[in-house]
């Protein structure tokens, strides 16, 4: 009995009208990316485990997809850990590779291993899959595409500046208005961590911040609390919670709660920055707004952080987000390496643009004539126009079988195809065809210029 066909969960297949629609954003990106100065590199689908794990956190850490050792992999296992069935321990004795969960890290060894080849400050982007062993839900799925540009070897808060412009000009390109660029900064986090005597507890304090608008201001407390922080800390911390108002507003709130501490002041001056560089250059399509409780969980941000939020009127997690690291290339031996970068969340930017009826009706054109098949002279003939036609960037085909001419025009129709032309014997004679268009029903006889005229 055949087995039935299906696919694992978090992953899709895509049609040809989706894989069209998912090109027009890949292309606007990509073309942005290229007129911002970035260059394009690609990194293997999986890296050593050890180039992933520790990257990202533990909540990161168990959603990255290992790969089994080839060969009978339990022959080289840990006994001691097969036998307990201590699975951590196991993991690394049978799996030695991974899937990427992100770009950054993979940029990273990238940079540390060509470094030499390489002329910083360096820019680069890549758009790939990565893979995450996560839940799958509306707009979040296992397999997905990342597309990342980054900046290393410059700290200048002018690279932060571009990033902000960057996400509003793909996003001006995809007439995709209303955009939210959310902004915070590391230091400011830090900050917190420290005026209320919780410095050693920043990792679970900002993982715990970052989930606000998922479980709410009782649910993060909540969850502070499991991890160990007092209630003093969380009294100290409330202000942070109904910090309200413009961006400016929401610094001068800043500035009072974190008055005693040196490095949050270093953050506040540096979203400063970033804010009045924006205000002499206004945005298009999105607006940039502070949000101090915005964390992302990653280790490795240590400045700025991004998350980007789509429209109000759409309901859909962050379609894009990044930040700061001043020193991520030292976990692979190459210090005081300053890098940022940004990434885009494909996945939802189409599901936003497809509610919201932003995709232009070109996108998904595909043949523009289909040559119909009334035997092997014809189609011969038939073949040498097509291949005219392709010559001058028309979209033809020639239909393979010589079928019945009802069931060729369905198939034309099917596939929306909106022209078709009709070459017999008699349109042979005279160097002629005859150009059906399928939405009228008009026919016209023309030679090949003519056609080519039309069709262009």
């Amino acid at each position: 009995m055949a087995q039935k066909p299906s696919i694992p969960k978090g992953t899709r297949d895509f049609s040809p009208e989706e894989v069209a629609k998912r090109n027009y954003i890949f292309n606007t990106i990509q073309t942005e990316f290229k007129r911002f100065g970035f260059q394009p590199i690609e990194t293997p689908s999986f890296e050593n485990s050890s180039t992933l794990m520790g990257k990202y956190g533990d909540e990161g850490d168990r959603l990255i997809f290992k790969i089994l050792n080839s060969g009978d992999f339990l022959r080289k296992a840990d006994e001691k850990s097969l036998s307990e069935k201590d699975s951590l321990s196991l993991t690394s004795s049978i799996s030695e590779k991974a899937l990427r969960y992100d770009l950054t890290v993979p940029f990273a060894r990238y940079v540390v291993q060509h470094q030499n080849e390489i002329e910083f400050p360096f820019k680069r982007y890549q758009i790939q899959p990565v893979w995450r062993a996560d839940r799958p839900q509306k707009g979040r799925f296992r397999e997905f595409f990342q597309c990342d540009a980054d900046v290393v070897g410059s700290k200048s808060l002018w690279q932060e500046v571009e990033f902000v412009q960057l996400y509003d000009s793909v996003f001006n390109k995809l007439g995709l208005d209303g955009v939210s660029i959310k902004i915070n900064n590391r230091k400011v986090l830090s900050g917190f961590a420290e005026v209320i005597g919780e410095q050693d507890k920043l990792i679970d304090f900002t993982v715990a911040l970052d989930k606000l608008d998922k479980i709410g201001e009782e649910g993060v407390k909540k969850e502070m609390r499991e991890k160990g922080i007092s209630e003093e800390a969380l009294n100290k911390i409330q202000p942070i919670f109904n910090l309200k108002g413009s961006f400016a507003e929401k610094i001068e709130g800043l500035k009072g709660i974190l008055e005693g501490s040196e490095n949050g002041q270093k953050g506040i001056e540096e979203l400063q920055f970033i804010q009045k560089a924006i205000e002499e250059m206004p945005l298009s399509a999105a607006r940039l707004d502070l949000d101090v409780t915005l964390a992302r969980g990653l280790n490795y941000y240590t400045g700025a952080i991004y998350e980007v939020a789509a429209p109000e009127n759409v309901k859909m997690g962050s379609i894009g987000g990044g930040g700061r690291y001043d020193d991520l290339t030292g976990i692979f031996g190459l210090k005081d390496m300053s890098g940022i970068g940004i990434s885009f969340g494909l996945d939802r930017i189409y599901l936003v643009l497809e509610e919201l009826g932003l995709f232009p009706e070109t996108v998904t054109e595909n043949t523009k004539v289909l040559f119909i098949n009334f035997g092997e002279k014809e189609a011969l003939y038939a073949m040498k126009a097509v291949r005219e036609l392709r010559a001058k960037n028309v979209i033809a085909e020639l239909y393979p079988d010589s079928a019945k001419m009802g069931k060729q025009m369905k198939y034309a129709d099917k596939r929306q195809i909106p022209y078709t032309v009709l070459a017999g014997e008699e349109e042979m004679d005279q160097q002629k065809f005859t150009l059906k268009n399928m939405k009228s029903g008009e026919q016209s006889s023309l030679d090949i210029s003519g056609l080519a005229e039309i069709l262009k």
